[in-house]
């Protein structure tokens, strides 16, 4: 099997439990009480595009679905807003799934630019739609923000697949 040029070890599988906590825990963050910044990161798109990238069977579109109805619910938007900026964000993300496996993190970070992009842009459209105000221009930081998020988001979540395997003296690997 030809490894991608970005990963330099196989790693272990996955724990399920590990997903789910994770995603968990950034949805946690989102639902802090921080203020109404629009150029705040978003925590959980940034961790559902790293599971649609790496577990694409495991996170699907229907519970990124899911996540955008609970920001929804959190943030008293347009039921529907976050769940579709969302859904589109993850089956962009499943669909480039396998390109962004032969780059580095350097270079997913500048291709999952354009996914954050167009996240912001489609919550901002239905915002806009419905006769919402516009959050200002501090609003373009938000996707760089989480863009810039995305090589810690591997670190982080690729840690736990890192760990050696365990010794076996009857395994030469």
């Amino acid at each position: 099997m030809i490894m991608p040029r970005g990963a330099d070890q196989l790693l272990l599988p996955v724990n399920p439990l590990f997903i789910a906590l994770s995603l968990a825990v950034a949805l946690a963050f989102n639902l802090l009480p921080l203020g109404r910044h629009p150029a705040a990161p978003d925590l959980l798109a940034v961790v559902l595009v790293f599971w649609n990238v790496h577990q694409p069977r495991r996170v699907s579109v229907g519970l990124s679905f899911l996540f955008g109805l609970l920001m929804d619910v959190h943030e008293a938007a347009l039921l529907g807003q976050h769940a579709l900026a969302y859904t589109l964000l993850s089956y962009a993300a499943i669909t480039v799934h396998r390109r962004l496996a032969w780059f580095g993190v350097a270079e997913q970070t500048l291709q999952v630019l354009p996914l954050f992009v167009m996240a912001t842009l489609v919550s901002l459209g239905v915002r806009m739609a419905v006769g919402g105000m516009f959050p200002g221009w501090t609003l373009i930081f938000s996707p760089l923000l989480d863009a810039l998020l995305w090589p810690l988001a591997t670190w982080c979540l690729l840690a736990p697949q890192r760990r050696p395997p365990d010794p076996d003296k009857h395994r030469p690997l």
